[in-house]
């Protein structure tokens, strides 16, 4: 194991694999509690209808994830704000029709083929140096985003009538959360590709809303569940020969489980 951890590879791994586990911590709080994991499964989607485009005219294929993310978080945020109603509608059509678009583009797009299973189930063994700076950079705006505006999303949270009488531009800070999760479905799909990514999302979260008291906390015990999960996943790929991807999914199950057998053992 420490042969493996002094290669560059593994060690470009393991940063990914924090980077991954901070903003998926972070932002996974907001989409929990905003139930948002049907929005955010939909963008982690409709994103590889960039990907495709990036492919297909020859340009990052990180790049086109990222314009193609918020692209569609915008459509799916402003559309399910004015007709609650029909959400799960929207979101289901730009999901199909981004997937749809990226396999086309994949398919005319000569070589293409197998690389896209690394956009599907991650590739978190071959972050280049490169995108770990890219990762970096969109981690650190998160972050100081929710810093800056973390108590009118606190607010947009659980009271958004509330928030409303005291002014606040409701729409315009969901709008902005919706980006922000956008841009943390671009930089976990490089740990666990776009198909498994909503597990990320939701798992470490829902299992620190179980023990934490206030939003501040959840955020803090969902990271280090992130970490955990991301890390050790990585690491027991690694030994095992396993695919990491699901290998952090199966591992996040495990802990949800348990965690359910747990509050159920304390409730008897």
């Amino acid at each position: 194991m420490l042969d493996l951890l002094s290669m560059d590879f593994m060690q470009n791994a393991l940063i990914a694999a924090v980077l991954v586990a901070i903003a998926c911590g972070v932002m996974g709080t907001y989409v929990v509690v905003n139930r948002l994991t049907a929005l955010s499964g939909g963008v982690a989607h409709a994103s590889f209808g960039g990907v495709g485009l990036a492919c297909f005219i020859g340009f990052s294929p990180m790049l086109g994830s990222l314009g193609f993310a918020l692209a569609c978080a915008m459509l799916m945020g402003a559309l399910t704000w004015r007709d609650r109603k029909h959400a799960d509608t929207f979101i289901g059509i730009i999901w199909a029709a981004g997937m749809a678009l990226g396999v086309i583009l994949t398919d005319l797009t000569p070589g293409y083929s197998g690389e896209m299973m690394s956009f599907l189930f991650g590739s978190l063994l071959t972050v280049p140096t490169e995108l770990l700076w890219w990762m970096g950079a969109l981690l650190v705006f998160i972050l100081g985003a929710v810093s800056v505006c973390f108590r009118n999303f606190l607010s947009i949270s659980y009271d958004p009538e509330f928030a409303r009488v005291r002014g606040i531009p409701v729409l315009n800070y969901y709008m902005l959360l919706i980006a922000l999760i956008a841009l943390t479905v671009v930089i976990a799909v490089q740990a666990v590709g776009m198909i498994l990514v909503i597990a990320l999302l939701t798992i470490p979260a829902y299992i620190a809303e179980c023990y934490a008291k206030n939003l501040l906390q959840m955020m803090v015990i969902s990271v280090l569940v992130s970490l955990v999960l991301v890390v050790l996943g990585l690491l027991v790929a690694c030994q095992l020969n396993f695919v990491v991807g699901p290998t952090i999914i199966a591992g996040g199950v495990i802990l949800y489980l348990l965690n359910f057998a747990v509050k159920k053992i304390v409730k008897k």
